[in-house]
Parts: structure tokens; sequence; C-alpha cells
């Protein structure tokens, strides 16, 4: 054994001991009982333990177990010179790691790795044992993927998709291994049935999520299903009989058991998701959106915009807010109208203490302005001075004349917080 301690110096071990929770590890010695037998034999051999170091990570890719670095690091430092582990897998699947550790012994850092019934030092025919060891725990990771790769292919060609059925299916809890049999859920199957056919007929998928709540619907842990939820099962060819997997790889296969719905109904829905207008977010800005809060459930205020024929063949365009429903579907608040609601705001100005506005500063702005345009070219002075009775005449100003900007900005430097509720606006 080649060595650079001095002589009668001994060697500093640090004992690691390494566990996956990964399902190929499920076997290996825990790591408490790792320390136990590896401190027995630090004992018997009377091996200098400088510290143990204790990891819950996979050791099949490189450089991504924190613990292993630090020791490394200090190797290299010269803290320890010597390595105490269960088996050379604890150390290494991966040629990276393995890779790191041999150089070491090249450099003399890494004196020696023992393990419960090996010792590696510097010495070609242990370091090539320590490789083919290391190695062989890098091809049994390797042949393992294959075989779950090629485990789940059959599994799909049988006609069983790998992982949980989606709702309105039940998973045979007997049965062989990757051949357990897929039932229908005889109270959640018709349900999702109802689903496809009603949106089939141009029911809106609000109104499904309404009789879906008046029926008592819900996941399997018992959680309401929502909107997102709603339309991903209207997307999933799971229903019709078929799916993908894995999903973008666009390799089909035909499910074993019987489906909830046929594909000529499963191509209505698709057909009639494509040709159901959809809101594009962002493409359409209103003046006061995101100010407003429901004052009966407490979601948002959104703005949606009517346009009505008229006699001369044009088409007057009006914008209604409401209530998003968001915490409360079934939320009851009346629409209002935009100029009225422009009204309400006009009314809560004249409640409210001028010193609730943000106006102060664009007002002055305003009137240094005006000032400079009548002194400069008219020839005349006026009056700066700036009065409460100025900042709400000047605040509805901008309500009815101002640019969207403007508008928003006057609401947000209102110092509380604006609800609606039965068409009339207030705060707290």
């Amino acid at each position: 054994m080649q060595s650079q301690l001095p002589q009668g110096k001994k060697i500093k071990f640090c004992l690691y001991a390494r566990k996956s929770c990964e399902r190929d590890e499920l076997q290996a010695l825990s790591i408490d009982s790792q320390v136990k037998e590896m401190m027995e034999i630090a004992k018997r051999d009377d091996l200098v333990v400088a510290d143990i170091r204790k990891e819950s990570h996979s050791a099949k890719d490189s450089g991504e177990r924190p613990v292993f670095k630090t020791m490394i690091d200090d190797i290299k430092l010269d803290k320890i010179q010597g390595i105490l582990t269960w088996a050379p897998d604890r150390l290494s699947r991966n040629a990276g790691d393995l890779g790191v550790m041999v150089d070491l012994m090249d450099q003399k850092y890494l004196i020696e790795i023992r393990t419960y019934n090996q010792i590696f030092t510097n010495s070609p025919n242990d370091k090539f044992l320590l490789m083919i060891l290391g190695s062989q725990a890098k091809l049994e990771n390797d042949n393992k993927a294959v075989n779950v790769k090629r485990g789940l292919k059959a599994k799909c060609e049988m006609g069983f998709r790998p992982g949980v059925t989606p709702l309105g299916y039940l998973n045979d809890k007997g049965g062989d291994k990757g051949q357990k049999r897929v039932y229908l859920d005889s109270e959640k199957a018709p349900i999702i049935k109802e689903i496809f056919l009603r949106t089939a007929n141009g029911e809106s998928g609000r109104s499904i999520l309404r009789w879906l709540g008046s029926t008592g619907f819900t996941t399997r842990t018992g959680i309401k299903v929502v909107l997102s939820s709603l339309y991903a099962i209207l997307n999933n060819p799971y229903y019709c009989g078929k799916f993908e997997y894995p999903i973008g790889t666009n390799k089909w296969y035909k499910v074993n058991h019987e489906s909830i719905i046929s594909e000529e109904l499963f191509q209505q829905v698709k057909e009639r998701l494509a040709i159901a207008p959809k809101a594009k977010p962002g493409t359409k800005v209103f003046n006061f959106t995101k100010i407003l809060k429901c004052g009966a459930c407490g979601s948002g205020v959104t703005a949606e915009e009517k346009f009505r024929s008229l006699v001369d063949g044009g088409k007057h365009r009006f914008i209604y807010y409401h209530c998003t429903g968001a915490r409360n579907r079934d939320c009851k608040q009346p629409y209002i109208r935009e100029e009225y609601l422009v009204e309400q705001f006009e009314q809560l100005i004249d409640k409210l203490d001028a010193s609730k506005f943000g106006t102060r500063k664009q007002l002055h702005n305003e009137i240094q302005r005006y000032e400079k345009f009548t002194n400069g070219i008219l020839g005349q002075e006026i009056d700066t001075k700036i009065s409460k009775v100025d900042i709400k005449k000047y605040a509805k100003y901008v309500l009815k004349n101002g640019t969207r900007e403007e508008k928003r900005e006057l609401l947000y430097g209102i110092k509380t917080k604006i609800f609606l509720k039965d068409q009339m606006v207030y705060t707290t």
C-alpha cells in the first residue's frame, strides 16, 4: 500500500453510509445498520473513524449527492485519507463519481477504501477491481432502466396504461402485477358519460359544473371538480378507449377494458370545444377590472362587452361589470353597466375625504401646465391654490374624460378597498 502519511501515523477514515429510497434499493441495508456493522469492523481493526456521514440520495447520477461531495472535498484538503463503507455501490453507481475516487487514489489523497469484506488501495489490481465493481453497479442501473421501459411498453401493448386510471374507472387491487384489470366505476362512470353528452349538446362548462355540484360529484379524494379539471376530462381520449404513452411521443394504444364513451361521442365533443368561443386573457382591457371586489362573496370583479345592432346598421357597445364567481360559482350579484358604475364612483368620491385620493400631484401638474399656458400666451395670472373641492372635481373629471391609465391610477390611489354589491360601490 502506497501512503503519503508519516511512518506510524494512522489513516483518518470517514464512515460513509447511504441508502436510496428508490425501489431498487428497498432491500439494501439501512443506514443505521451500515454504521453499526462498519463501526464493529473499525473497532476490530483498530481504525480511526474521524467522521460519520449519512446520505439518503441516489448514486445513479454523478455530482448529485451533497454529503458525498463534501467528503471528497475533505479528502482533497487532507482532513481524511480513507473511506469506510458497507459496499462499493454505496459510494458510486455511476462512472463520474467512480472516476473521481480513482483519481484521488492516483494523486495519493485517498489512501484506502474499506468495505465489509474488501480493502482497496492505490495498487493497480485494487483500483482495477474497484472499477469493475463500480461498473457492475452502473450496468445493473442501466439494465434496470431498459427493463423498466420494456416492461412499460409490454404493459401498454396489452392495453393497460401505466399509472392510476382517470376518474370514472377503478383499478383491480388483486391480480398479477402489471396485468391488473380495470373496471368502470358504477357511481362515477355514468356521470362522466353525462358530462360528455351535455358538452356535445352545447351546454357550457360552468353550467355543467353547477349540475355536478347538485349531484355531489367529487374526485377520489373528495374534492369538487373545478373548470380546468372538467376540461381535462373532456380532452382525455382514454375515456373513448385509447391512450398515448409516453405523452408527446405519438405512440397510441387501445385499452383492454370497457370504455365509458364511444369514439364518435369523443370526436363530437372535440369539435364542439374547437368551435366554442374561448376568451383570450389580455386581449380585452377594461377601465375598472382588478380594482373592485364583490361585496357578497369576496371574488374579483371582471367585465365583458356586448353589442346591440342599430337601425342604421351600426352597433352600440355596452360594457358590463360582474362578479367572477371565483370564490362562489353560485354568486347571484347582478351586472352593472360601466356608465352606471362611473356614477357610483362619483358618489363615492363625494363621500370620501379628499386626503384619501392620490390625485393631488396629478392635479398640481395639470394646474402648472395650465398656468404656463395662461401666463406665457394669454398674459393672465390664475390662482394656483388647490382646494379639497378642486381635488374631487378633478377626480370626477378623470373618471369621465381621462385615459384608461388615468382612471386606474385615480382609483388605485384611493387608500381603501372598494367593493361592489347590489350595483352599489362602497368602501370598508
